[in-house]
């Protein structure tokens, strides 16, 4: 306890898997909870002056199926092994912390999914500028970036890193910039102090300066990245040659999504029940590199034209070539998780039959190779170019590792005969040996007439087997070793010595499999970086072949992607939507033009559930997926480069930090507003609903005054609303057009045409949704007639003059009284109806005035 308690105090924060024999223990408070977490029986035993102490543990082979569970629960899990074997030593066998596995580092396959990256991030907080780092130790993908609060909060919703560490001065603020939904951990203030940082990263990539890696200029990236590699040393993650490099993020070269983007137009998760993201619907990748790059393709598309049509071009020729992208995806589906095997290599962590499947990908290369330089696109051909095949280290895995090995170096059968004469006499005479035994066996049996058996347990060796029957019968060189109920065990000489033969061949026989797998490991180390690239490759092959089968399958077509500010749709559906649809419901497509000089702003009006929120995301994921370099689900698309997809869809609340719907609308429509430019892609739906209709409808006219009237951008807006008042804007801003999706009313009941024709819309059919949604049918009644009523007497005015600077107070503009729910505003109302004006004389028409006055309660 003495030792366990000296070990537990360098790491308190973590669950300390103590090994004694052949199970993990765990003491304590570390008992209580791992007993909690796994379900595992908490006991207790004696422990001298400290009376009782809390255990629970389990065997050691059962740590595959124990540790997932509590790294998943968000605990820290330090592995504490054995590091003598007992039978050499007389003292306390001497142990230590080999591993601290976190929810952002770790290789354990049961732990990691193999469709997504394991990311651990790091935040590095200046005063306006703010550095990150993003580290997959199971695959060797190292990103840095730094900018301002905005951006990073971005990069950490669409990475959705498993753990972020930051300075343990800087909680406050990390709570309050990026929420508390992050498994965080906070780290040492030294290890955020850039010399630390840059001599680390140095270090470990054994160079003299940064600039080869293009991040030389992002010292608060660099700060981010070093505190990172520290937190490996911290945890005793030593073996990590596999990072070979660090990559910039660029912020420039990619289209921004907020996590309210993100979120709003469910690229990577849904939150109804049942419900399925665009990653779901585009994802028809085979490998997991794939599927893990297709994310990344998906959270960060691309700005750079030539860049976009390059992958549009495979995805075309793929479709032509449909002999081939079978024959390539035929080929690539031989492939194993390239990344994290080799991953495993450098972490001396691979198992045989991981090296067998390292082959196996490795000779499905080759045809990928030779492919790839057959056809005729440039793309493909550079990376059928770049492919290496690795002929030397695949022959050499080939030789000496058995196709059917076992996944355990200490049970044998590992090593191809023929590697190692040692290896192939010594196996003869285990082999043989066992042999033997069974011809001495049937020797005997003919020459005493006993019926007898030979066997091998760990305390006596080998044996022979006599019942009580035969007893009698034994001869007197046998020496009598166990005495059963039923049976006595004998040994004799000659078992003796060949059991020493025997044994001692079969240590020998580990001891050099383990040599020869460990130098073929050794040398695998040499072809790491040639493996990381061929994984890059293929996953890029296998993410364009996605875009390909999935284009085919729903008939998308190829976007024209231009530098162009127009943006056209024809014909354009919802990607997700038309594969849930009804079997035999088709989905009704329609077209969308923007552009920047004559209709910049789209006001959509129409009946609830008609389809707008829809339309708009189906915009935005059609200009995504075109900058991704997938087709799209159109009969046209004309796609002029995106740099920022703005949505503000929906309404929540965000109750744990106190904001109501209202207060979060606002702060996303506030983040927008501050961060267009002229090729933004803005998406508003009912915006302002979450406050009173005239505060709505005020906040939403200068909002979209606001967006044509900007004197430097003209951002591609659609804004869906229920505020019919907005309709008037067209006939004021020149660049502001009415649409609406059509319905059609039918014996007092609403069919939805969900087609998007020009012109404004009056009615959103609320009440008629309510009755198809199952509302009594008095409710219903009671609606229409208080509707008809406040019909009636309600009616809007709205300014009919934009306002001339934009950077000028707006004052909004002036609400009638007479909407005002007042009966004696009412009575003044219907006062001033009934006047005759024209042929009314003054002094009755002060006499009126005075009677007024009285009214409202003035002398």
């Amino acid at each position: 306890m003495k030792q366990y308690l000296q070990i537990k105090s360098k790491h308190p924060d973590a669950i300390l898997l103590f090994r004694v024999g052949d199970f993990y223990e765990t003491f304590s408070d570390d008992a209580i909870l791992t007993s909690k977490i796994l379900g595992i029986t908490l006991t207790r035993r004696a422990n001298g002056a400290a009376q009782y102490i809390e255990l629970a543990g389990f065997p050691y082979h059962s740590l595959d199926t124990y540790l997932p569970k509590l790294v998943r629960a968000g605990q820290r899990v330090a592995i504490c092994e054995q590091l003598e074997d007992p039978s050499q030593t007389k003292k306390l066998v001497r142990r230590g912390v080999t591993e601290l596995v976190t929810p952002g580092v770790a290789y354990n396959d049961t732990i990691l999914q193999n469709k997504e990256n394991n990311f651990l991030a790091c935040v590095h907080f200046d005063k306006k500028i703010v550095g990150i780092a993003f580290l997959d130790i199971s695959t060797g993908e190292f990103l840095c970036a730094e900018g301002t609060i905005d951006y990073i909060d971005k990069l950490l919703s669409n990475f959705q890193p498993k753990e972020v560490l930051y300075e343990r001065s800087k909680e406050t603020e990390f709570v309050e910039q990026f929420s508390s939904k992050y498994y965080t951990f906070k780290f040492d203030d030294w290890a955020f102090k850039e010399a630390a940082a840059s001599e680390r990263l140095l270090k470990h990539f054994e160079t003299t300066t940064l600039k080869g890696f293009g991040v030389h200029a992002m010292p608060y990236g660099i700060i981010a990245a070093g505190a990172i590699l520290h937190y490996l040393d911290l945890t005793e993650h030593k073996q990590i040659d596999h990072i070979r490099s660090i990559s910039r993020i660029e912020e420039g070269n990619h289209v921004w999504l907020d996590r309210f983007t993100a979120r709003n137009l469910e690229l990577y998760g849904t939150v109804n029940e049942g419900g399925k993201s665009l990653v779901e619907v585009l994802d028809k990748t085979i490998t997991p590199m794939g599927s893990r790059m297709l994310k990344r393709w998906i959270a960060l598309p691309l700005k750079d034209v030539v860049a976009i049509n390059n992958r549009l071009s495979v995805v075309e020729y793929m479709l032509k070539e449909e002999q081939l992208a079978s024959d390539i995806r035929g080929h690539v589906a031989q492939i194993c998780d390239l990344e994290r095997v080799i991953s495993r290599v450098a972490a001396q962590r691979i198992l045989p039959r991981e090296i067998v499947q390292l082959r196996l990908a490795l000779e499905a290369i080759e045809p990928i190779k030779n492919n790839c330089l057959q056809t005729t696109n440039q793309f493909l051909l550079q990376i059928g170019d770049r492919l290496n095949p690795c002929n030397a280290i695949r022959e050499r895995i080939e030789r000496e590792i058995r196709p059917d090995t076992s996944n355990v170096i200490s049970k044998g059968g590992v090593i191809n005969d023929g590697v190692d004469a040692d290896l192939d006499e010594l196996r003869q005479i285990a082999f043989a040996g066992k042999d033997f035994l069974l011809k001495i066996q049937q020797r005997e049996e003919e020459r005493t007439g006993i019926k007898l058996k030979v066997s091998f347990n760990n305390v006596f060796g080998y044996y022979i087997e006599v019942r009580n029957t035969y007893k009698d019968r034994v001869p007197e060189e046998w020496i009598r070793k166990q005495t059963l109920v039923d049976a006595e065990r004998y040994i004799t000489q000659e078992l003796k010595e060949y059991e020493t033969k025997i044994l001692g061949a079969e240590e020998k026989i580990m001891a050099i499999e383990s040599r020869i797998f460990n130098d073929l490991v050794s040398s695998l180390s040499e072809y790491i970086e040639a493996i990381q690239l061929n994984a890059n490759l293929i996953a890029q092959v296998d993410c364009l072949l996605s875009f390909g089968k999935v284009s085919l399958e729903n008939s998308y077509c190829k976007p024209e992607v231009t530098d162009s500010l127009v943006l056209e749709i024809k014909d354009g559906r919802h990607p997700v939507i038309e594969t849930v649809l009804p079997i035999g419901e088709p989905y009704i497509p329609n077209d969308v033009y923007l552009d920047c000089e004559k209709q910049q702003i789209i006001i959509i009006t129409g009946p609830n559930m008609a389809g707008k929120s829809a339309l708009l995301r189906q915009v935005a994921l059609i200009t995504l997926m075109a900058q991704c370099g997938c087709f799209v689900p159109a009969k046209v698309a004309k796609i002029g480069i995106v740099d920022k997809i703005f949505t503000r869809v929906g309404a929540s609340d965000n109750i744990s930090q106190g904001e109501s719907t209202f207060m979060v609308e606002m702060t996303e429509a506030a983040s927008i507003l501050n961060n267009i430019t002229n090729r933004s892609l803005i998406l508003l739906d009912e915006l302002g609903r979450g406050t009173s209709t005239y505060d709505g409808i005020s906040i939403a006219w200068a909002i979209v005054e606001y967006l044509h009237e900007h004197p430097t951008v003209r951002p591609k807006t659609m804004f869906a609303t229920h505020y019919h008042e907005l309709n008037e804007m067209e006939n004021s801003f020149g660049r502001v057009k009415n649409f609406n999706i059509t319905i059609k009313e039918l014996n007092n009941k609403v069919i939805f045409l969900r087609k998007f024709v020009r012109g404004g819309s009056e009615h959103s059919f609320g009440i008629h949704v309510a009755k198809m949604a199952g509302m009594p049918q008095s409710v219903v009644n009671r609606a229409n007639e208080i509707l008809a009523d406040l019909e009636k007497t309600h009616k809007t005015e709205v300014p009919s003059k934009p306002v001339a600077d934009i950077a000028s107070h707006r004052s909004g503009y002036q609400l009638s009284i007479f909407q005002l729910d007042d009966p004696v505003l009412e009575q003044i109302k219907d006062e001033i109806k009934n006047l005759d004006i024209n042929n009314i004389t003054p002094i009755e028409a002060l006499n009126k005035l005075s009677e007024i006055r009285k009214l409202i309660g003035l002398k």
